[in-house]
């Protein structure tokens, strides 16, 4: 049998819509608010051919370098016989999701900066580093018995049944 080597060639389920999500993008997808530099995700939708990325950048997400009425171009990362290159694609809106890839830092930025600022303005010094957790306290296992007291088990002497 022979052997397709197609643009969607092994994209079985990577293009295929989930269990009654099937039919068109609604229309708040195509109202989606993108800016140049933005952080997007790269996610084809089956139903539009139009525009459709190549499937190896499905799941890529990628940063916003050109904003067109109906296209978003994308700068993504791309490895090449061992090297990353940087591709420049562009892609429809119904094939783009805004990322939530920055969301945790953009968090920690805004707290931090209050922290700054109530220390600042007198109160205790911050240390804004993050650290590893710390492993857990150590505590005593309670007995099955319920009386609380702590008994040493030891082994039976070894006596010989001759």
């Amino acid at each position: 049998m022979p052997h397709s080597f197609g643009v969607r060639a092994r994209t079985r389920h990577m293009f295929a819509k989930k269990f009654r999500k099937h039919g068109l993008p609604s229309l708040s997808q195509y109202m989606i608010p993108v800016k140049v530099g933005d952080y997007v995700d790269i996610f084809a939708d089956p139903a539009i051919h139009k525009g459709m990325p190549h499937k190896h950048y499905h799941g890529r997400t990628g940063i916003v370098f050109n904003v067109t009425k109906s296209a978003i171009g994308v700068r993504v990362n791309k490895l090449v016989n061992g090297r990353i290159l940087e591709k420049r694609i562009h892609v429809r809106i119904e094939h783009i999701r805004k990322s939530k890839c920055q969301k945790e830092i953009i968090a920690r930025v805004k707290s931090n900066e209050l922290a700054k600022k109530a220390a600042r303005e007198g109160g205790p010094q911050v240390d804004l580093k993050r650290s590893a957790k710390k492993p857990k306290e150590g505590y005593f296992l309670k007995a099955a018995g319920g009386d609380g007291e702590i008994t040493t088990i030891q082994p039976l002497p070894f006596s010989d049944l001759l």
